[in-house]
């Protein structure tokens, strides 16, 4: 039976449909994650991502999946900033006009890399939610696609390319750590894994800040939250009902860690590993590392999922 979440197949074509575009990144052992978490622990770099996030993968295989007259009409969407940036690079390869809402608050260097691929940035809307209704309304009044950057097959099936290339590199993975916000990534990992290692468990991380999706599956309702400043500023926002039925198939368990925790996460990931990881990049290290996740089944591997924080704040918070 068709799922909300795409097959194995469809995670396969979409490899496919991106490759040459898209980077296969790195899977390294962490030795000093490993000693807390207990088993070996592996980090899936995403943050070296060409895009500096994973979100060019489903960004770019949902642009491809449009046929040449939607292509012509352009794309338009919703982002704190690295969907803008996967969906700006799109474009800029195959053609196609694209526009991007964000809020007021997104990250500098996430608007400029937008900017710099040919995409408008419009960052009028006070919050995330906010430039999500400004992106449907466009999308509507000018014969433009919405693409989402939390839902459809498409879009899932070009994340859950990361699950794909870690069972290649791992296959005896026993746990999956996943950053969650609206489901998109997670979706398309718990696409590729419930149909092709139906017996690895996925785990997701959040902030307390940015916990809508743990709310959710708590109460089983969509849910919103506040809108308020948070290092993982790219899992901010309201969780549908679409995004509510893929968290439900994807995930079997859900946590959440102070900010505190994240800016300590982004510390370490520089200074054990010499990675530059944003706030939404680092939640799933954060709750290893804090003890708020504890795998049963080894080896993990972790999702560090993008690069892109402001060059202040992270030098900031690393020392440099």
């Amino acid at each position: 039976m068709r799922t909300i979440l795409p097959s194995p197949a469809e995670v396969r074509a979409a490899a496919a449909r991106i490759a040459g575009v898209v980077s296969r990144t790195p899977l390294i052992p962490s030795p000093a994650l490993s000693a807390i978490a207990g088993g070996d622990v592996y980090l899936k770099l995403e943050n070296r991502q060409v895009s500096g996030s994973f979100k060019i993968r489903g960004a770019l295989n949902a642009m491809l999946s449009l046929d040449a007259a939607a292509r012509a009409r352009g794309v338009v969407a919703s982002s704190t900033g690295n969907h803008g940036i996967g969906l700006a690079m799109a474009g800029a390869r195959l053609g196609v006009p694209v526009r991007v809402f964000v809020p007021a608050s997104a990250a500098q260097v996430k608007r400029d890399k937008i900017a710099t691929q040919g995409a408008e940035v419009d960052a009028s809307p006070p919050s995330y939610d906010d430039a999500e209704r400004a992106a449907r309304a466009w999308a509507q009044a000018h014969g433009a696609t919405f693409v989402s950057p939390c839902t459809g097959r498409t879009l899932l099936a070009g994340a859950g390319t990361v699950a794909l290339e870690v069972l290649d590199d791992l296959p005896s993975l026993g746990t999956m750590v996943v950053c969650v916000g609206g489901g998109g990534l997670v979706g398309g990992i718990g696409g590729y894994l419930r149909g092709a290692a139906n017996g690895v468990r996925i785990l997701g991380a959040q902030s307390v800040l940015t916990n809508a999706m743990t709310l959710a599956l708590a109460s089983g309702r969509p849910t919103d939250i506040p809108d308020v400043p948070t290092l993982a500023d790219g899992l901010a926002g309201l969780v549908d009902a679409e995004m509510l039925a893929q968290g439900q198939a994807a995930i079997d368990a859900m946590a959440t860690v102070p900010e505190a925790a994240i800016s300590e996460a982004i510390a370490w990931l520089h200074a054990a590993h010499g990675e530059r990881v944003e706030g939404s990049g680092a939640v799933g290290v954060a709750a290893l590392r804090a003890r708020t996740l504890r795998p049963q089944a080894f080896p993990v591997a972790v999702t560090v999922s993008g690069a892109n924080i402001d060059d202040a704040r992270w030098r900031a918070i690393v020392g440099g």
